[in-house]
């Protein structure tokens, strides 16, 4: 990992020009029930939050059987307004042999440029499956900096036992479980959250 380098003006541009913070709901927001989490209650800029919940993550293949990509407790979870958490998984507690990385991609102006990888195993590649921010610019995710992040679009993402299902859109890699509340970015008309 890097030092934290001074971020550029339309870096600093593009963090400025959100509206929803998390300081309050839009009137659209669902109002959460006990046990359950707003999206929108989530700051921005996000935080990043230790999670002990057991995850684990599978290839399958109906004929060759599942391939445990990653196995950990030690998650953490990337709390954002407007998206159910991205998981990152400790890179110890994901199975070297089963992500190959494929170069740099997107960039964040929370955490910087994003590595991908795509995730192999029982004759499959799943292309650009996961990714990391092996160096983040700023040192607000410091703790989660190479740590490895999953799409559920194309595994099988499991919380305590629960199949999470995706965030919508293909792009963005939140994963919702039963205690998050929406609505979420990702659809159609979401673009300006």
């Amino acid at each position: 990992m890097t030092k934290p380098t001074s971020r550029p003006a339309w870096v600093e541009a593009a963090r400025a020009g959100w509206y929803w913070r998390g300081a309050e709901r839009p009137p659209f927001a669902v109002e959460p029930q006990a046990g359950e989490e707003s999206v929108w209650d989530y700051p921005r800029p996000p935080v990043v939050v230790r999670d002990t919940r057991h995850v684990v993550v599978r290839l399958t293949d109906s004929k060759k059987g599942d391939v445990v990509v990653a196995d950990t407790r030690g998650a953490w979870r990337l709390l954002e307004t407007s998206h159910p958490p991205t998981w990152y998984l400790p890179r110890a507690d994901v199975d070297p042999g089963c992500i190959v990385e494929v170069g740099r991609g997107s960039f964040c102006e929370w955490k910087g440029s994003a590595t991908y990888y795509d995730v192999v195993g029982s004759g499959q590649r799943l292309a650009r499956a996961a990714w990391s921010y092996p160096d983040v610019i700023d040192d607000t995710y410091r703790d989660m900096a190479g740590a490895i992040a999953l799409y559920a679009t194309t595994l099988a993402c499991f919380v305590d036992g629960e199949q999470v299902r995706p965030q919508p859109g293909g792009f963005y890699g939140g994963w919702i479980t039963n205690e998050i509340v929406g609505p979420w970015k990702g659809e159609p008309g979401t673009g300006g959250w």
